[in-house]
């Protein structure tokens, strides 16, 4: 009888793990998110089009991106797109993928 090893190896630690793991839970690295936003477009769409809540929208938080176009014509979203525009960039993949993937 032959046995087939169900494990790879991580890319970033090069420890073995399971082939249909998430993530690694040495080094924490994240394999086979589908679906995934990217934090770049995020922040893009926040600083370009934030005004109007495009960026909540893309990151699938409709109920917000619906407040952001009710309210655009006070300009409060705007600013507070501008300061998730920061955030989107200071977060790192990691924790982006974990929160809105």
């Amino acid at each position: 009888m032959t046995t087939r090893s169900n494990n790879v190896y991580c890319r970033g630690c090069e420890k073995q793990i399971h082939e249909t793991a998430k993530s690694c839970p040495h080094c924490g690295a994240i394999y086979n998110v589908v679906g995934s936003k990217n934090r770049i477009s995020a922040a893009l769409l926040a600083f370009f089009l934030g005004g109007f809540g495009v960026h909540k929208f893309y990151l699938g938080k409709t109920g917000q991106g619906v407040l952001y176009l009710l309210f655009c014509w006070t300009f409060i979203p705007a600013l507070i797109a501008f300061i998730e525009f920061i955030i989107y960039l200071c977060t790192s993949d990691e924790n982006f993928a974990r929160k809105y993937g």
